[in-house]
C-alpha cells in the first residue's frame, strides 16, 4: 500500500525572512488539511492569518484554536499572538461601499502586521468632494491602498495628490463591461500618475501586505537612525 503524501508543509520560518508568517489560503482546502494546519499553529507566538474563510471553515479552525478571531467582512480568520507596535501611516480608501470587503481584507491584514490603519470608504470620483475633504490625511500617509471597481479611476486621482506609494486594487464590482474587474485593472495599469502600482483583482490581502511592509520598513529605518 502506497504511503499517503504529506499534503501540508507549513513554512515555519517565513516570518524570519519576510517579517510575517505564512498566510493560509483556505479555498480548496479540505477540513482535514485545515485542522492539521490549525494544530500545527497551536504554539506559535506570531500573528497568523487564514484568508478567504467561510463561516464553517472558521468554526473548524476555532475548534482547534480558541483564540481565532473571525473578521467576517474581510473573510479573514486571525490569531493575535503579538502586541501591535502601532506603526502609523497606512491608509485604505475605497471608491464605493461595494468595495469595502476587499478594502477590509487589506486593512485587517495591515493591522495584523502591526499597523494602525486609516479607513476612508465611499470617497470615489463620482463625488470628488468626498475625497478632497481628506487630502490632509492622505498626504500624511506613508502608503495608501486604493480600492475601486467600475472604471477604476480612484488610484490615479489619489496618486496625483500624494507623495507616498499608492497600491491600487481593482475589484470585480460593476456592470457587464466591468468584465469581472478586468476594466479597472486595465485602467490602473495605464495610470498616468507616478507611484501607482497594481495588484490582482480583488487582492486586498496582497495590497494590505505590501502597504504594511512599506510602513514598517520606514518605521524601522527611522528607529535605526535614532539609535
Amino acid at each position: 500500500m502506497r504511503e499517503r503524501p504529506n499534503e501540508v508543509n507549513l513554512d515555519a520560518r517565513r516570518s524570519e525572512r519576510t517579517g510575517f508568517s505564512e498566510v493560509i489560503y483556505c479555498p480548496g482546502k479540505s477540513d482535514e488539511q485545515l485542522e492539521g494546519i490549525a494544530r500545527a499553529l497551536r504554539d506559535v507566538e506570531e500573528n497568523v492569518l487564514f484568508s478567504r474563510v467561510t463561516k464553517a471553515q472558521h468554526e473548524l479552525i476555532a475548534s482547534v484554536l480558541p483564540d481565532a478571531e473571525l473578521h467576517e467582512k474581510a473573510r479573514l480568520t486571525g490569531l493575535r499572538r503579538q502586541k501591535s507596535p502601532h506603526y502609523a501611516g497606512a491608509a485604505v480608501v475605497t471608491a464605493g461601499s461595494s468595495d469595502v470587503p476587499v478594502a477590509e481584507e487589506a486593512a485587517v491584514t495591515a493591522e495584523y502586521m502591526g499597523c494602525d490603519v486609516l479607513r476612508l470608504y465611499d470617497v470615489g470620483v463620482a463625488g470628488l468632494h468626498r475625497l478632497l475633504a481628506h487630502v490632509g490625511e492622505l498626504q500624511a500617509a506613508k502608503a495608501i491602498v486604493a480600492v475601486a471597481g467600475m472604471e477604476g479611476a480612484l488610484p490615479t486621482v489619489v496618486g496625483g495628490l500624494v507623495s507616498c506609494p499608492v497600491i491600487a486594487v481593482p475589484t470585480s464590482t460593476g456592470y457587464g463591461a466591468n468584465l469581472g474587474g478586468l476594466a479597472p485593472l486595465l485602467t490602473m495599469l495605464n495610470s498616468c500618475a507616478m507611484g501607482v502600482t497594481v495588484v490582482n483583482i480583488d487582492n486586498g490581502i496582497g495590497a494590505g501586505y505590501a502597504a504594511a511592509s512599506i510602513v514598517r520598513q520606514l518605521h524601522l529605518f527611522a528607529r535605526g537612525n535614532r539609535e
